[in-house]
């Protein structure tokens, strides 16, 4: 059990969180990381990875991860295989507070929030031991594996339509399965994708268990009439929703109708001073490894203004970066009802 005082805590070591840490460490600020027990965020579960920039042949996921942590700390950046038990506000002009699985106490001017979220399986035989040979949740990141093939989306909102256009010029064909006998998209993602020519649908149907040995070869569903078929597929996509990681903030945070949380207008701040939240919590449209790592970098650039650090030369400093006449108007000097307020203005 240790006492330990910070200027940023970073919560969370995926992609967000540890471009985070790298910013943090590089303004000079005493920067911690608590990466988790299982640290990496969703990339530790991802195969190749095709479209992070700097990679012409690919990378693993596990591999890229493990890169950018031996950034931070080779940065300088202090990082805990730890878990967050509570995160409590102290109140204007306070630090925040952060008691640790591991029973460490943390003191920190400024938090950065970057627990991201998961993605909803299906929770049937074979989904888990395949997601790196055939079963996804992101179409973007694994499309391009099944160019010219079949493959199978499962759901019936707005997600799986748009996973399922996307698929839709990669895939040879691609079949959406979906449990109810109507879909829940919106009537215009629906006509868009039944626009597509090598696009078909298999409603009323309830996937049991994924196929396949070394990788996927079919899914087998229960028909509306109660009976049990193997559908032939190279690929599933499961396209049923995502779970933001909130536990921490719920109840002292505003989270918006997605689930995510709530960030005041033009900032990666929350409500809360001191409180700013990047990468998958926040962002429940884009959610992919490239946007979570530069709302990293946008989080501690905010957090270094608000704490009022000291002040880059003009070669560093970057667009929108305060002038020197707005020094003295950072967010750290206003209370959290004028923060919110000069939002609303």
């Amino acid at each position: 059990m240790a006492n330990i005082t910070t200027d940023i805590t970073v919560i969370g070591s995926g992609p967000a969180g540890l471009t985070a840490a790298v910013y943090a460490v590089r303004a000079g600020l005493n920067t911690h990381v608590i990466a988790g027990y299982a640290w990496g965020g969703e990339l530790m579960k991802t195969g190749r990875v095709d479209n992070f920039p700097g990679f012409p042949d690919g990378i693993q996921g596990p591999e890229l991860m493990q890169r950018m942590r031996d950034q931070v700390v080779n940065q300088g950046a202090v990082l805990h295989e730890d878990e967050v038990e509570t995160l409590t506000p102290q109140g204007e002009g306070k630090p925040l507070m952060i008691q640790t699985m591991n029973g460490d106490t943390i003191t920190a001017r400024a938090v950065i929030l970057t627990t991201g979220s998961e993605a909803k399986w299906l929770g049937i035989p074979n989904e888990e031991r395949l997601r790196v040979a055939g079963v996804s949740a992101c179409a973007t990141c694994d499309g391009m594996f099944f160019r010219g093939k079949d493959v199978i989306v499962v759901g019936g909102g707005d997600t799986a339509m748009e996973e399922t256009l996307h698929l839709a010029h990669l895939a040879k064909h691609v079949t959406v399965v979906h449990r109810r006998d109507a879909l829940r998209a919106t009537a215009a993602m629906i006509t868009r994708v039944q626009a597509e020519p090598n696009v078909s649908f298999a409603l009323g149907r309830t996937p049991v268990q994924v196929e396949g040995d070394a990788h996927v070869t079919g899914l087998t569903v229960t028909t509306p009439d109660g009976r049990t078929e193997t559908m032939p597929t190279d690929g599933v996509f499961v396209a049923i929703g995502h779970l933001p990681a909130v536990h921490l903030v719920r109840d002292f945070v505003p989270l918006s109708e997605y689930g995510t949380v709530e960030r005041l207008a033009g900032t990666t701040q929350t409500i809360i001073p001191g409180l700013f939240v990047a990468g998958d919590v926040w962002d429940h449209h884009y959610r992919q490894a490239i946007t979570a790592a530069g709302d990293g970098c946008r989080a501690a650039m905010d957090a270094e203004r608000w704490l009022g650090t000291a002040r880059f030369g003009e070669a560093e400093r970057y667009p929108d970066y305060p002038t020197d006449d707005e020094e003295d108007m950072t967010a750290s000097t206003m209370t959290n009802a004028a923060v919110v307020a000069a939002t609303r203005e």
